[in-house]
């Protein structure tokens, strides 16, 4: 699969954009266990040609991250295509259009997932980026706006059209948000159309190696996203790649592993952002590494209240010297605790 000049093999795993999430510390982790095109958190059109600096620190991209995307949201398409040329300027292999967030204050702004109640626009604004960068576009969707307009095959046409390089496709409606099942019949459907000649991404509900490699096989999409899958599981992507090529689900990694690894995430988190911001952010992706563990509430709430870096590195220690070797789905150790 292409996304431009940039070749990304067969089977490539994308991490999809999530706000507060996929910052540079996270992408770091991603990128160290096989994810093979990442983006950035999503960036307001409006809050970057504003230099919103929160927007502006978003363009921030490192070398060791490429092949890299940035993805931007808007519901205006002035705005928009002076937002992508200002990304393209920070130097990323891709600009990609979010119409696929269902988050309220986005959506019914007509921005993310609520552009697919506007396709003419959605077309219109897509058309212009393509013509204002240089860089590859890419779109990032869902299947419709609810259970009677699942119309992504006309959708998927009429973005190739304005000259996208590819699309990504979640499984659900907007209507749907994050509930139920993503249904990957229509990413198929789209995929396996004559009229699609562009690459097919499938996201949704990729939640280990036994199920990207039935998606690839049963819907012979180009590529899978994963999102929330890989927060506190970053080592997904390399489960998955030794899955597809061996066929054999490696272990789960010891508590000592994922200790030094949510040490390595939190200290490049200090790195990034100011202390408090990095703190707050990095409690999720904590109290996810350790997901699991048995009598592990007390530790997980000590986790999530504390606001002193030292006494957050003071809890890693203390898990890695009480949970020492454990996995977590080695449950014959658990009465051994």
């Amino acid at each position: 699969m292409k996304i431009g000049n940039t070749d990304l093999g067969s089977f490539p795993l994308f991490l999809a954009p999530m706000e507060d999430i996929t910052d540079p510390s996270f992408r770091m982790i991603c990128k160290m266990y096989g994810a093979d095109f990442m983006f950035t958190e999503f960036i307001s059109s409006d809050g970057l040609i504003r230099d919103g600096a929160k927007s502006i620190r978003k363009l921030d991209i490192y070398e060791h991250e490429r092949p890299i995307g940035i993805q931007l949201y808007g519901h205006l398409t002035d705005p928009m295509v002076e937002a992508a040329l200002m990304a393209e300027a920070a130097g990323p292999e891709s600009i990609d259009i979010n119409f696929g967030c269902p988050v309220k204050k986005i959506a019914n702004r007509g921005a993310g997932a609520g552009m697919l109640k506007n396709i003419p626009l959605m077309t219109e604004m897509t058309a212009a980026i393509v013509k204002a960068v240089k860089l590859p576009v890419t779109v990032k969707t869902r299947l419709g706006w609810d259970e009677e307009n699942k119309n992504i095959i006309d959708v998927a046409i009429r973005l190739q059209d304005t000259g996208i390089q590819a699309i990504t496709i979640h499984g659900r409606t907007r209507a749907q948000l994050y509930r139920g099942s993503a249904d990957w019949t229509l990413i198929g459907a789209v995929k396996n159309n004559p009229l699609i000649k562009i690459p097919v991404i499938g996201n949704g509900d990729i939640d280990g190696p036994q199920r990207a490699k039935e998606m690839f096989d049963r819907y012979g999409v180009d590529g899978i996203m994963i999102g929330r899958a890989a927060v506190g599981r970053p080592w997904i992507f390399r489960d998955i790649k030794h899955y597809l090529g061996t066929g054999i689900i490696l272990p789960e990694p010891t508590v000592n592993e994922k200790t030094d690894l949510a040490l390595l995430h939190f200290e490049k988190s200090l790195e990034y952002k100011e202390g408090m911001r990095a703190i707050f952010e990095m409690r999720r992706h904590l109290s996810n590494y350790f997901k699991g563990l048995p009598h592990f509430r007390e530790t997980r709430l000590r986790l999530l209240t504390t606001t002193e870096p030292e006494e957050i590195r003071e809890i890693l220690g203390e898990i890695r010297q009480k949970w020492d070797g454990f996995r977590t789905g080695d449950r014959t150790s658990v009465y051994d605790i």
